[in-house]
C-alpha cells in the first residue's frame, strides 16, 4: 500500500474512526484501525463488535493493499503533523509515514485479523435532515436506561412514518422507567413504516460525526438511514457507520401520558433552572428530591429543597399559572436534565397532583408539536 493525502484530510478521518475500539485485552486488533487504498482513495475503519464506522478519506493511491495500525497512536501522531502532504507507505509489515520534516514507522497487524465489517441487506433507507436529526437524538438520548435487565430501555426507540404522529414523520423515545423524553422529527425516502430499538451508543457516535462534520464545506444537509433486519446503517457523506440493533418490544409508553391536568405553569426556563439547582444542594442524598408548589394566586412556583443534615432552602420562579394550587416533589436530576434538553427560553409544565406524572412542554407551539419530556413523582 501506497498513497498521498493532505494531513487534513487524514485528520479528519481518524477523528472520526479512531476512538471507537478502543483496548481490547482477547481482541487486540479491535484497537487497530483498518487503512484499505483502492479506487482513488483511502478508508478508514474501526469496529468493536458492536457498531463500526468508516469514512473516506481523498488522496492520490500509488499502490492499492491494506494493513491495520494502533488507531489512538495514529490519531495522536497524526494531530501533531503540520498541515502538509503525508505520505503513507507499507513496508514488511510496518507503516511508513513521511510530512515535513517528520520520517516515521508504525508497527502494525495485518488486514487479515480484521473483523469482517457487515453490509445489510434489502434494508428500507430513509432521509432526515441531518441537524434536525441530531437534535431530536440529543433530546431523547439523556433519558436512556443505564440499567441492563431490561436491554429494550438501553437505546432509544425510532419509529419511522409512526401512525400516532402521522407519514413522514419518525419519533425517538426513550425512557428509564422514571421519566420519558420523546422527540419528533421528519423523515423522506421508503414510505414503509418501521420500528427499531438503537443502541444508546450507536446514537451518540451518530451524533458525534454530524456534530464534528458540521463545519466541512462538503457536508450533506442530510443522513441517510437504512433499517434492515437486526442492523441499522447511518450514510453521512463520505462517513458510514453501521451497527447491531437491540432485539425486543420497545413498551407502549404513550399509554402513560397524562391528557387531562390540573394546574399548568409557563415560566422562564433559567429561572426555574437556578431555582432548582439551589435547591438540590439541600436535597437527601439518594433520592435528589426537591418539591415544587404551584400557588396561581401568587404567580409563582416554589421550589424547596430540605435535608435534616444540611437544612433547606426554598427558592421561587415567577410564573404564568392556571388551575388549583398543586405540589409535586420530584427527582431534581430528572427535572434538570429536561429543561436543560429543551434548548428552548420558555417552557410549560403540566401537573395533576403528586401521584402522578408531570408533563414538560416548551411553551411554543411549533416547538410542542415536536417535544415532550415526562417526569415520575416521588410518591411522599
Amino acid at each position: 500500500m501506497k498513497l498521498t493525502c493532505t494531513r487534513d484530510n487524514l485528520y479528519r478521518g481518524l477523528s472520526v474512526t479512531s476512538h471507537l475500539g478502543g483496548k481490547q485485552v482477547d481482541l487486540p486488533i479491535l484497537g487497530n484501525v483498518l487503512m484499505k487504498a483502492g479506487g482513488g482513495s483511502l478508508t478508514l475503519t474501526a469496529t468493536n463488535l458492536e457498531i463500526a464506522s468508516s469514512c473516506l478519506v481523498r488522496g492520490k493511491v500509488d499502490r492499492d493493499g491494506e494493513f491495520t495500525v494502533p488507531a489512538k497512536l495514529f490519531f495522536d501522531f497524526v494531530s501533531l503533523l503540520p498541515s502538509e502532504q503525508v505520505d503513507l507507505e507499507v513496508v514488511d509489515d510496518v507503516l511508513q509515514v513521511r510530512s515535513g520534516g517528520f520520517s516515521t514507522k508504525i508497527n502494525g497487524l495485518s488486514a487479515s485479523e480484521f473483523p469482517l465489517i457487515p453490509t445489510l441487506q434489502d434494508g428500507q433507507m430513509y432521509k432526515f435532515s441531518a441537524s434536525e436529526l441530531r437534535e431530536g437524538i440529543t433530546g431523547a438520548l439523556f433519558a436512556v436506561s443505564t440499567n441492563e435487565s431490561r436491554p429494550e430501555l438501553s437505546g432509544v426507540s425510532l419509529r419511522v412514518h409512526d401512525a400516532a404522529v402521522g407519514t413522514g414523520k419518525a419519533t425517538l423515545a426513550a425512557t428509564d422507567s422514571y421519566r420519558l423524553s420523546e422527540r419528533i422529527v421528519d423523515v423522506q425516502g421508503s414510505s414503509e413504516a418501521r420500528a427499531v430499538i438503537i443502541p444508546a451508543r450507536t446514537l451518540a457516535e451518530v451524533s458525534r460525526v454530524i456534530s464534528v462534520s458540521k463545519d466541512d464545506v462538503d457536508t450533506p444537509e442530510q443522513i441517510e438511514v437504512t433499517i434492515a433486519e437486526n442492523q441499522i446503517l447511518f450514510r453521512f457523506g463520505s462517513i458510514e457507520i453501521v451497527s447491531r440493533t437491540i432485539d425486543g418490544r420497545y413498551p407502549d409508553y404513550r399509554q402513560i401520558i397524562p391528557t387531562a391536568f390540573k394546574t399548568d405553569a409557563k415560566f422562564e426556563v433559567g429561572t426555574l433552572i437556578k431555582a432548582i439547582k439551589t435547591a438540590s444542594l439541600f436535597s437527601r442524598t439518594g433520592l435528589f428530591d426537591i418539591t415544587l408548589t404551584f400557588t396561581p394566586s401568587k404567580k409563582v412556583i416554589s421550589v424547596r429543597g430540605a435535608d435534616t443534615t444540611r437544612g433547606e432552602n426554598v427558592g421561587e420562579c415567577p410564573a404564568e399559572l392556571a388551575g388549583v394550587d398543586n405540589a409535586v416533589t420530584v427527582n431534581y436530576r430528572y427535572l434538570l436534565d429536561g429543561l436543560q434538553a429543551l434548548a428552548e427560553p420558555e417552557a410549560t409544565l403540566q401537573v395533576i397532583d403528586g401521584g402522578n406524572p408531570c408533563l414538560l412542554l416548551p411553551a411554543s407551539d411549533a416547538a410542542k408539536k415536536r417535544s415532550q419530556y415526562i417526569v415520575m413523582p416521588i410518591k411522599q
